[in-house]
């Protein structure tokens, strides 16, 4: 028999029985990896994905904030810009001093004035403009002056420092920087003060270098001028020359009543300042700060509004007086009421603006957290092998927010670098918090998983559940009770983030009980398609009603589908479908303002009661897309008769009564049945006219009553009342006193109504085309009509022939609403919103990419199985359809829903004035378009990448199940 051989080789047992060597040096010995390093470049892909999640998060987190900031202080410069022009800055007036007034102190004190400036408003010293004028015009004696209706000129003095660089010296010389002398020429007369006049001004009243100045004599002596240079002025369109410098840079027209005189104002030296006061008795210093809008910044509006208040009345102003020593110095602005105004405005565009932020903020927390969930999934069988082999949870988590620690810091600093850059701004502080807070969240979003997932599993409550969705329910309610009693915006103060956060509570709400009704009608479904011979259906179906299986150790079967990706989506719906709705209102209301504005899409008007041309309105309703031509004859100045007071002033509106009818149907504006203006055969003299009055008219008149109506120009016409209007497109003011009559009628009996004066039109009209048609019809010079307004007192010329366009102007809806949505407050909050939605919408989808992502093992795995049962590839695809698409139809639906009740609950609560532009009445117009194109926007862009993942990623996966054959 064979002896088998040992089992330990003798060499074996002799090296066995060798003493050991020696242990090599510790520094031979190999080192363990780098954890962090390890496992990073273990799954590359899923860390670069990770790191791309931050980046992107973060950047939106950090740039949101900044174009908020950039929106608003655009719109307070834009609003500031066009209210206070010409007043935007502080205006301080001292009396001046009875003796030794120079230049000298006039600078001084502006440095005093320039001091306490430059904190949260600055004044820029190269535009201010300060000097000394006097307080009274006195009328000029000279003869030779020019007197177009026989009043004399009158003149003030000013001493302006900075003029000269505005100016250019035509003729002639500056006056002496050294005092006139001798200070009395004779008994009763004083040595005249040189002056320098503007040439158009010396031009008009007649004066010319050399000449001396009058005005009436005085008991104590009589001061006067002598013009020793003439100077052009640069530019008068200026900003120098648009402040308070009175007629400097031309004559002013002055009128008493009707009777026209000049004012003009000459410029004094410093070597006359002293006697400046001898001209009209008294003299005042005055200083005008602009301060730089450019600089100012919405974030800081209540600070500046503090500090120019004590500038005019507080610590400020009484600091200036004492160290001016001017005890009379006194300081007015504007910019006080123009801040409120400017507050108030934002904070009535903030809800929009808020919206949307608010909104891409809530899904992608979804997203975050289900990153962390799929990552914690991903390694569970890895986190609970080391917790096995002796590792705590707190060192594992460590580990984790290390790694967490590698990717997403360095990201998160890109992104807000980035954001900082693209954006610039000067706040910094609201960007680097919420920057910071989504990168924690990013951060701590695995690590609190894995967390959670390493716990010990304790006895599940039921009562957790219900208790969190009841206390969502209430907060819900509460959020909805405080908007609809105060509104998303309660006028003076700023934006309850519990207001705006009430449309996100409702698809919170909807959420959580579409997790309750989804699988439960997912359920029947399934039961449904069982029945039949189909075994895609039935079976997608079942696991979409079931949910996904959990992992690990403690998996306990099927608990449903996610809350999440639903929860996301039904945010992005639901803030979409709302805020779409808003400026779906906004471009509605704002159409209606511009339509009642104009009187329809398009009119052509002619000035008082001059007809328009022959044809015109006949030619312009022949034009491409004109729906409704309405040709009209309106009187403001006619009379009516008969009523309980007696006479009163009314406006008389003739118009062809179904187009009329149509036009007021369109615009909501006293709509009326055109029969009741219906009249048979010919008009006869003594016979009434039916007629519409005006609200305003109906409370003095009796329904059927005969009254008479004289028109300005003569004729008169006896209309019954057969109804009543509460407005009228003519003539829209509410408490306006109009009378409607039926154009045949009308024409036969009043002057003048046969040619209509105004032309109103619907459609959609081509503003080019319409004028164009204008000046084809205009009539030759000699019969154009005069402009009926007169040159306005003040603006120192008169008004040159009037342009083509203004003998009969062409007004049109759409420039109207052009005009009435170019304010960039308007423009900030919709490129705000429109920016968040498109960033919610991609979390969104990111967030079912996710869940489809966290279920591939699983789903896998079933599709292996069934091929080797005969599954052919397009039922895999489809069966991946079947079990991924009703979350989705169901999130839709359910946000269409939450969406339209987000509208009706709180569209109310919303005051949409200042976006429309316009006073308009409070609320939101629930219209399915808006929501629908949300809603189905959002579900079509989530069916195509659920339909694109299945089709491209199902078949690598079930051909990877089949390869790894025994070893799974």
């Amino acid at each position: 028999m064979t002896t088998p051989p040992s089992a330990t080789p003798p060499s074996a047992t002799r090296a066995s029985s060798a003493p050991a060597p020696a242990a090599p040096p510790s520094s031979t010995a190999p080192r363990p990896a780098p954890w962090v390093r390890t496992r990073l470049r273990a799954a590359p892909l899923g860390t670069l994905l990770g790191a791309a999640l931050a980046f992107v998060a973060v950047l939106l987190a950090a740039a949101l904030p900044r174009a908020q900031d950039r929106g608003a202080d655009q719109a307070l410069r834009s609003f500031l810009e066009h209210s206070a022009a010409g007043n935007a800055g502080l205006q301080v007036t001292a009396p001046s001093p009875d003796s030794g007034q120079s230049a000298q102190a006039l600078d001084a004190t502006l440095e005093k004035l320039l001091a306490p400036t430059g904190s949260t408003f600055r004044v820029d010293p190269g535009s201010v403009v300060h000097g000394a004028r006097t307080t009274k015009r006195q009328e000029l004696t000279n003869p030779e002056l020019d007197r177009p209706s026989g009043f004399p000129p009158s003149m003030n003095l000013l001493h302006v420092r900075q003029a000269e660089a505005h100016v250019k010296l035509a003729e002639g010389h500056w006056p002496s920087s050294t005092p006139t002398a001798p200070a009395q020429a004779a008994p009763g007369e004083m040595a005249p003060l040189q002056v320098v006049l503007s040439q158009k001004a010396a031009a008009t009243l007649g004066a010319r270098v050399g000449s001396v100045l009058n005005i009436a004599p005085r008991v104590d002596a009589t001061p006067s001028v002598e013009v020793v240079g003439l100077y052009a002025v640069l530019d008068e369109t200026d900003g120098f020359w648009t402040g308070n410098l009175g007629c400097l840079a031309r004559a002013c027209e002055h009128y008493y009543n009707e009777n026209l005189a000049w004012d003009v104002d000459a410029l004094v030296g410093t070597g006359d300042l002293d006697r400046m006061s001898t001209w009209s008795r008294t003299a005042e210093d005055f200083w005008q700060l602009p301060v730089d809008i450019g600089h100012l910044r919405a974030d800081r509006l209540d600070a500046t509004r503090k500090d120019i208040a004590s500038y005019l009345a507080g610590p400020t102003a009484a600091t200036l007086a004492r160290e001016t020593g001017r005890a009379r110095l006194h300081t007015t602005s504007w910019l006080p009421e123009r801040f409120e105004e400017a507050r108030a405005r934002t904070q009535a565009a903030a809800p929009l603006a808020a919206i949307g932020p608010a909104g891409v903020g809530g899904v992608a927390f979804v997203v975050l957290c289900l990153a962390g969930a799929l990552a914690a999934d991903r390694r569970d069988a890895e986190l609970r092998l080391l917790l096995a082999r002796g590792g705590s949870r707190a060192a594992i988590v460590g580990r984790l927010l290390g790694e967490g620690a590698v990717t997403v810091l360095p990201a998160a600093a890109a992104a807000t670098a980035l954001a900082v850059l693209l954006l610039p701004t000067p706040r910094l502080v609201p960007a680097l918090l919420s920057a910071a807070a989504v990168a924690l969240l990013a951060l701590l979003a695995f690590p609190v998983r894995a967390a959670v997932l390493l716990t010990p599993a304790r006895p599940a409550g039921r009562w957790r559940r219900p208790v969190a969705e009841l206390l969502v329910l209430i907060a819900t309610a509460a959020a909805v009770v405080e908007v609809r009693r105060r509104g998303v915006a309660p006028p003076g103060s700023d934006l309850d983030p519990l207001l705006i956060a009430a449309p996100l509570l409702l698809a919170l709400c909807g959420g959580l009980l579409l997790a309750r009704l989804q699988p439960v009608v997912t359920g029947w479904l399934a039961r449904a398609a069982g029945r039949g011979s189909g075994l895609v259906g039935f079976l997608g179906l079942a696991r979409a009603a079931r949910g996904p299986a959990t992992t690990g150790t403690q998996a306990r079967g099927r608990t449903g589908p996610s809350v999440l990706p639903m929860v996301a989506l039904l945010v992005a719906i639901t803030t979409g479908g709302f805020g779409a709705a808003v400026l779906q209102s906004v471009d509605s209301s704002r159409l209606g303002v511009a339509r009642l504005t104009v009187g329809g899409d398009a009119a052509i008007s002619a000035y008082g009661k001059t007809p328009l041309p022959a044809g015109l309105a006949k030619a312009a309703g022949e034009l491409p897309g004109v729906r409704t031509s309405v040709p009209l004859w309106i009187d403001h100045d006619s009379s009516l008769h008969g009523t309980t007071v007696r006479a009163s002033q009314v406006t008389v509106i003739a118009a062809e009564p179904a187009a009329y009818a149509e036009l007021s149907r369109v615009l909501g504006c006293g709509s009326f049945d055109p029969a009741l203006l219906a009249t048979s055969g010919a008009p006869s003299p003594d016979a009434p006219v039916p007629a519409l009055f005006s609200a305003h008219l109906a409370g003095q008149a009796r329904q059927g009553g005969t009254y008479t109506v004289q028109p300005g120009d003569g004729g008169e016409l006896k209309v019954r009342v057969v109804g009543m209007v509460d407005c009228t497109p003519a003539h829209p003011a509410r408490d306006a006193a109009t009378v409607v009559v039926p154009a045949g009628a009308a024409t036969a009996l009043m002057g003048g109504a046969d040619h209509p004066n105004r032309w109103l039109g619907l459609g959609d009209i081509d503003s080019d085309r319409l004028r164009a048609l204008v000046r084809s019809k205009l009539p030759a010079p000699s019969a154009t009509p005069a402009r009926a307004p007169a040159p306005i007192p003040g603006s120192g010329s008169a008004a040159g022939p009037a342009p083509l366009d203004d003998v009969y102007p062409v007004h049109t809806s759409a420039e109207a609403v052009t005009e009435l949505g170019a304010d960039p407050l308007q423009r900030s909050a919709q490129r705000l919103f429109w920016a968040s939605m498109a960033g919610a919408a991609g979390f969104a989808l990111l967030a079912v990419l996710l869940t489809l992502m966290r279920t591939v093992p699983e789903r896998a795995a079933l599709l292996a199985r069934l091929r080797t049962m005969g599954l052919r590839r397009r039922q895999g695809v489809a069966l991946i359809l079947a079990e991924t698409l009703p979350q989705t139809l169901a999130a839709t639906l359910g946000g269409a829903l939450v969406a339209a009740a987000a509208v009706a609950l709180l569209g109310l609560a919303m005051d949409l004035s200042t976006l429309v532009g316009a006073h308009v009445p409070n609320g939101v117009q629930l219209t399915a378009g808006p929501v629908l194109t949300q809603a189905l926007g959002l579900a079509a862009l989530v069916a195509a990448a659920v339909c694109v993942e299945a089709a491209t990623s199902g078949r690598r996966q079930i051909t990877t199940e089949l390869r790894a054959g025994d070893q799974r």
